[in-house]
């Protein structure tokens, strides 16, 4: 099924959606490892995964394409298609800094920090979840005028950063992300209805058996211990 069926069915002309790539799998994001800053490759499997986005929005013009300025977002972005307009590189798109657990696996931050999120306790050293917030805000504003005009978006990340995003559209703050799994190499959509903000599409991932098949976020298994987080 390609995604115009499962997006479109009650998507009016005159509104625009936000589609949200995250990028295929990393040798990091494979063996759990918190990958924020640190630049690194798609591994062979990632890059078949980012292939595989390319029939899925082959039949949607973008008014506009914007990309982490990371390797595996840019190189998820070229591989699914994503040349048309020319992608943006946007620094505010990059992924959450996770400070002194940069490269550490949750498993290992848990043995001092039992029952450790990314949403609910932040980061030493990196960045808090109001920060990030205030980053994809950017974002969204930087998109709003062509949204509002009935104009797709297309924007490349990372799984922490773009669960904030969704959070932000939504209204709630970035640490309702913790509520938002989002797998290595998957879609989603934002759009609205009755100009009320909502998802449309949510961790949709073409050419997986179902969509349980990826990672749910940077590293494997880091939002199985979620807590409540505020609206």
């Amino acid at each position: 099924m390609t995604l115009p069926a499962t997006a479109d069915a009650d998507h009016p002309a005159d509104t625009g959606r936000i589609f949200l790539i995250r990028h295929g799998e990393t040798e990091w994001s494979s063996n759990g490892r918190h990958t924020g800053t640190t630049d690194i490759a798609l591994t062979d499997h990632g890059r078949a995964q980012a292939t595989a986005l390319g029939p899925e929005l082959a039949t949607i013009r973008f008014a506009q394409i914007r990309t982490s300025p990371m390797t595996r977002a840019i190189q998820t972005a070229r591989l699914a298609g994503l040349v048309d307009p020319e992608p943006i590189i946007d620094p505010d798109l990059v992924e959450w800094n996770y400070g002194d657990y940069e490269g550490v696996t949750s498993d290992e931050i848990h043995r001092d920090r039992p029952g450790w999120t990314i949403f609910a306790d932040d980061a030493p050293g990196g960045e808090t979840a109001d920060q990030v917030a205030a980053r994809v805000d950017r974002v969204l504003a930087r998109t709003k005028g062509d949204v509002d005009g009935g104009g797709d978006v297309a924007l490349v990340a990372h799984g922490h950063v773009l669960r904030v995003l969704a959070s932000r559209w939504l209204g709630r703050s970035g640490r309702f992300g913790s509520h938002l799994a989002l797998d290595a190499a998957s879609l989603s959509v934002l759009g609205t209805e009755h100009d009320v903000p909502l998802l449309r599409t949510w961790n949709r991932c073409p050419g997986l058996p179902t969509d349980l098949g990826g990672q749910s976020e940077e590293t494997v298994g880091s939002s199985d211990r979620v807590r409540p987080s505020p609206p």
